[in-house]
């Protein structure tokens, strides 16, 4: 491998020197492109992989999927969102061709992101997708979303009758909730996935919003109750009611373990909301001030 890089070198080299010795000069620069940057002149796109456009089709499924499991932590343009990482410039994202790098992450889970259960076809539609965004500079890169503010504030209210009014008033817990959360975006976030910031509602803007609890079971009978603090298929952790952690070994249902999660309900929605049931819900809930 060496001796051959050292021939094309020497090829190169000579043929450097020889258009220098007949006064050649470099071919002129195509118009508009620009000089004086990496990649020999390109600009700085050219450090970024170019790939060529996917089937619509595909780009469209891989959206789909993406607004329902990704968009919150990873944005809408795939640049960052609450708390996910900024994908575009992402190694393991720019390395990757068909998903069959981002499929180990999404299928096990990696620091604060939860595993997600999606098929290997799923997540190559997803990689379309985020391969679809040109990537290179700052203004390149980035997408400017349009306003999410384009539903029907009246359908929104018969959404929020319907799926929302169980647990939720408009007069009570979510009076004012639009002069306390100015921004829609946000407001979008929080209705979706309320507490944000990780993977059990730690640090996000809806603070009053009750700790995962869990209960830890032994084959002898023994429980131990407490704040969820970590969970993996080989260990949980918990802070029982005296500030004290515990520890326990998983294998497999030993123990028996059950997590309460007082934000289940807004999970279980995620993917039974239409994209027109969620802009529907946001320009009724920006009404109440």
């Amino acid at each position: 491998m060496k001796k051959h890089f050292l021939c094309i070198t020497i090829l190169l080299t000579s043929a450097a020197l020889a258009s220098a010795q007949s006064g050649s000069q470099a071919p002129p620069r195509a118009p508009g492109a620009p000089g004086g940057a990496r990649g020999g002149g390109r600009g700085p796109a050219a450090a970024f992989p170019q790939r060529a456009p996917a089937d619509s089709a595909v780009v469209e499924r891989g959206k789909a999927l993406y607004g329902v499991n990704c968009n919150f932590c990873h944005g809408s343009d795939a640049r960052g969102g609450e708390g996910g990482p900024n994908l575009l410039r992402s190694e393991l994202v720019l390395n990757d061709q068909k998903g069959e790098l981002i499929a180990s992450v999404v299928q096990n889970g990696r620091g604060e992101m939860p595993k997600i259960n999606l098929t290997a076809e799923q997540i190559a539609d997803i990689a379309a997708f985020i391969h679809s965004f040109r990537v290179g500079g700052y203004d390149l890169s980035r997408m400017t979303p349009p306003s999410i503010l384009v539903g029907n504030a009246a359908a929104g209210r018969t959404v929020f009758a319907a799926k929302c009014a169980a647990c939720h008033s408009a007069e009570g817990d979510l009076k004012g909730i639009a002069s306390k959360i100015t921004e829609p975006k946000t407001l979008q976030n929080t209705f979706l996935m309320p507490g944000g910031g990780g993977r059990f509602g730690r640090g996000g803007v809806s603070s009053n919003v009750p700790p995962t609890t869990v209960t830890v079971t032994m084959p002898s009978g023994q429980r131990a109750d407490g704040h969820l603090i970590r969970i993996d298929d080989f260990i949980v952790t918990l802070l029982d009611t005296d500030g004290n952690q515990q520890s326990f070994r998983r294998d497999g249902e030993v123990p028996k373990v059950e997590i309460h999660d007082p934000l289940k309900p807004h999970r279980d929605l995620l993917p039974v909301y239409t994209d027109k049931e969620i802009h529907d819900l946001t320009a009724y809930l920006v009404t109440l001030k």
